[in-house]
């Protein structure tokens, strides 16, 4: 074991220090990166690259913080409010400490004990929760981060619908709500066969069943495209007006058509999605391999989880139709 952690961690740093110009971006979304995206090494160059490593995530560092701010528009303005009352207090309290001296020392001219006493405590109580409120909301800034890094990742995981077309989970946002089934296979199966029964009603409310059937081993490695792809180093300078517009048209032609969704369909790269999975349920702390379901928001991002299978006619009674003003807004 500690030789295969060791020449995990050699292999690892291969990828980073690689001077192709290879960006953590690309080995996310590149096709040709599967392979790697299904190895242990990909989750722990995923957490170097979270915390903002100069070699590789430095811009997917910046990326997610984008997309967390978002999420959490006025957690800058709550950490300045943090920071500013907790100088206040700071300072407060330097003051205070030469006048509880007195106090204490006694005199014609010496204040009050009990004020100044209770001066002081107050003082370092709030200095003290301006700290701890700080600490709080950088583990709170860091669990997202970790959350929608997690999110990016599953966005590219692709899938085959059963009319054959390949995509990738980002092409089905705002039509789509994926459900992934994890766990043993029997269990996956007898979930796919209760799910029939609510054919109609799960089709209304835009579900798609993704079945991944975890190994004891962490999943199979799908083995068909190794290597890594030759990349470009993307260029300097912003795009262009009319490029974005291209991009964006492109974007648009690749959803999938309506008519192209169907109630089940098959996880591409099933290495991929178990090492997702498993993930998420370390995220989680549920015992990775675990029977568990995993239920998407229309935005993509997980709206609910948990172990076993999910119950079919309480998930319909919690999930709205696609035609509905909840899920308009969901989008």
């Amino acid at each position: 074991m500690p030789s295969e952690r060791r020449a995990r961690r050699r292999r690892r740093r291969c990828a980073r220090r690689c001077g192709c110009g290879l960006q953590f971006s690309v080995i996310l979304s590149d096709p040709d990166m599967a392979a790697f995206r299904a190895m242990p090494e990909f989750r722990a160059l995923q957490e170097e690259a979270r915390k903002g490593g100069e070699e590789v995530g430095g811009k997917f560092r910046r990326d997610l913080k984008l997309i967390a701010e978002v999420q959490a528009p006025f957690r800058g303005v709550r950490r300045f409010l943090y920071v500013a009352l907790g100088m206040a207090a700071g300072i407060a309290t330097v003051i205070t400490i030469p006048r509880f001296i007195l106090a204490v020392q006694g005199g014609l001219d010496a204040p009050d004990l009990l004020t100044t006493g209770g001066n002081l405590a107050v003082d370092l109580g709030g200095g003290v929760a301006m700290v701890a409120l700080y600490v709080w909301e950088q583990r709170r800034e860091e669990e997202q981060m970790g959350r929608v890094s997690r999110d990016e990742t599953l966005s590219r995981l692709p899938l085959r619908l059963q009319t054959g077309k390949v995509v990738e989970l980002v092409q089905l946002r705002g039509t789509t709500r994926p459900v992934i089934l994890s766990g043993r296979k029997e269990a996956v199966q007898q979930a796919m066969k209760r799910a029939e029964g609510y054919r109609k009603q799960l089709q209304e409310r835009g579900i798609l069943l993704v079945p991944v059937v975890q190994s004891k081993q962490g999943g199979a490695v799908d083995s068909k495209k190794k290597g890594f792809a030759a990349v470009k180093k993307p260029a300097a300078t912003m795009e262009s007006l009319e490029e974005f517009e291209e991009k964006a048209r492109e974007a648009a032609a690749k959803r999938v058509a309506e008519a192209d969704r169907r109630l089940k369909a098959e996880a591409v790269s099933p290495g991929e999605w178990d090492q997702w999975v498993r993930s998420q349920q370390k995220a989680e702390k549920v015992a990775e391999g675990s029977d568990a379901f995993i239920v998407l928001r229309l935005d993509g991002r997980v709206r609910k989880s948990g172990t076993g299978m999910p119950d079919w006619a309480d998930l319909i009674t919690e999930l709205p139709p696609l035609d509905s003003l909840v899920s308009k807004l969901e989008r």
